[in-house]
C-alpha cells in the first residue's frame, strides 16, 4: 500500500522523504499516518526494485538531500500496484482509500469495477452486522456501536452509488457524443486558448 502511494506522488513530481511523508499526510488525509520508519525502507526497497532513483535538486546541493523520482520502471510497478490493489483485498479499507486517492490514472471501467466490488463488500457487511443487531443482546454501549457501525456502512454504500453513478454518466456522455463531435470540442477549445 504504501509503495502504491509513493509511486503515485511520485508520479506527478519529484520529492525527497520530508516532502513525500507531508504530501501523504496532506492527499490521503488524517486516515492513514506514515512513519519514516516505514517510508524510508520502502523507498529504499523501490530504489533496488529501480523503481524510484535518487537526483540531487541543484539548489540543495550543499545540503545533499535525497530527491526521488519515478523510474519507467516505477510507472509500470505502479500500473500494477493500482490494478491488482483492489483485486483480492477489497474488505482493507485503507487499501481502498489509497487506491481511490490515485483514481484518475485508472481508465473509467477499472474504476467501476472497482467502486462495485467495494459496494458489495460493504453490502455483505452490512447485512452481518443487520443480523447482528437482530441477534446480539449487549450493553447499551456495544449495541451502540454496531448500530454506528450500520449507519457507517450504509452512509458508505451510498457514496460509493454516488460515485457509481457519475462514473457511468461521464462515460456514457463521453461515448455518445461520439469521435467527431469531441474532435470539434477539442478544437474549439484549442482555438480559444491560442
Amino acid at each position: 500500500m504504501l509503495e502504491l502511494a509513493i509511486l503515485g506522488l511520485l508520479k506527478e513530481r519529484s520529492m525527497h522523504g520530508y516532502q513525500l511523508s507531508k504530501r501523504l499526510t496532506d492527499s490521503l488525509g488524517g486516515f492513514w499516518r506514515v512513519s519514516y520508519g516505514s517510508l524510508y525502507p520502502t523507498l529504499k526497497r523501490l530504489e533496488r526494485q529501480g523503481a524510484v532513483e535518487q537526483v540531487f535538486d541543484q539548489q540543495e546541493v550543499a545540503r545533499r538531500k535525497n530527491v526521488y523520482r519515478i523510474t519507467d520502471a516505477g510507472e509500470t510497478l505502479f500500473r500494477q500496484l493500482l490494478e491488482e490493489a483492489g483485486s483480492d483485498t477489497a474488505g482493507e479499507d485503507n487499501r481502498f482509500r489509497v487506491r481511490l486517492a490515485f483514481f484518475k490514472y485508472l481508465a473509467p471501467e477499472s474504476r467501476i469495477r472497482v467502486l462495485e466490488r467495494r459496494r458489495a463488500f460493504l453490502e455483505e457487511r452490512l447485512d452481518t452486522i443487520t443480523s447482528s443487531l437482530a441477534t446480539t443482546t449487549g450493553d447499551t454501549y456495544t449495541m451502540s456501536l454496531i448500530q454506528h457501525g450500520r449507519e457507517t456502512t450504509e452512509q458508505d454504500i451510498a457514496w460509493l452509488n454516488g460515485l457509481i453513478a457519475a462514473e457511468r454518466h461521464e462515460s456514457d456522455t463521453t461515448s455518445s457524443e461520439g469521435p467527431r463531435r469531441r474532435q470539434t470540442r477539442t478544437l474549439r477549445r484549442k482555438e480559444r486558448t491560442t
